[in-house]
């Protein structure tokens, strides 16, 4: 069964899982900004987003995949595809060191758009992280595809309503690449929002 609504993206799944806020900045109002993060990343990538196909190691490695899925509506792209004696598997590249299950998530979206689009199984994948340098194997376990599919929907929920979700305002927010966007130290106190405009408000008047 397709899904209905619009399409999510599979990177937004990680934008989500590290703050429901920062997915609808991206992806609802198109907010974007980069920060030493952001930017050690796309260092990270280039490599992986040549596009350059080739053999290694009696694997074929295949680069920047399209990625797309009617059943679950996403849509986006593998960072690798690694093809082994019939069995695919995706590989994604973090810059930095594991930090929860959010590169897990998207990785196991990765595998359920590859599953559809050539009608195989894959029970797992990987994660290269490059702050360690150490590859780590990701099962795709029940649990994690559930999960998925539960934040799909809660991304497309986000996209239909347009409803900013409250800041957090925690130890989250100074990482974030849109913290001068957010404003989480006004938004999540409203009282706070309330004198500012009133402020702005009477400046105005007079």
């Amino acid at each position: 069964m397709e899904s209905d609504g619009p399409v999510v993206a599979i990177s937004a799944i990680e934008h989500f899982v590290y703050c429901p806020r920062q997915c609808a900045l991206i992806h609802c109002d198109g907010v974007w900004s980069d920060n030493a993060h952001t930017v050690t990343g796309s260092r990270a990538h280039r490599r992986v987003d040549s596009g350059t196909h080739r053999h290694e190691r009696g694997r074929l490695v295949l680069r920047t995949i399209p990625l797309w899925s009617e059943t679950l509506g996403l849509s986006g792209r593998a960072d690798v595809v690694e093809i082994e004696a019939g069995i695919v598997r995706p590989v994604e590249y973090k810059s930095g060191t594991r930090h929860g299950a959010a590169a897990d998530l998207q990785l196991c979206a990765q595998a359920l758009c590859l599953e559809e689009m050539l009608d195989v199984e894959i029970p797992d994948g990987c994660v290269w992280y490059g702050g360690t340098r150490r590859r780590v194997s990701v099962a795709f376990t029940p649990a994690l595809r559930r999960e998925v599919g539960e934040i799909v929907r809660e991304i497309r929920m986000q996209l239909v309503t347009a409803v900013l979700p409250d800041a957090p305002n925690d130890q989250r927010c100074g990482k974030c690449q849109l913290l001068h966007h957010c404003l989480p130290q006004v938004a999540s106190k409203p009282q706070k929002v309330i004198r500012y405009m009133q402020g702005v408000v009477f400046q105005c008047a007079t």
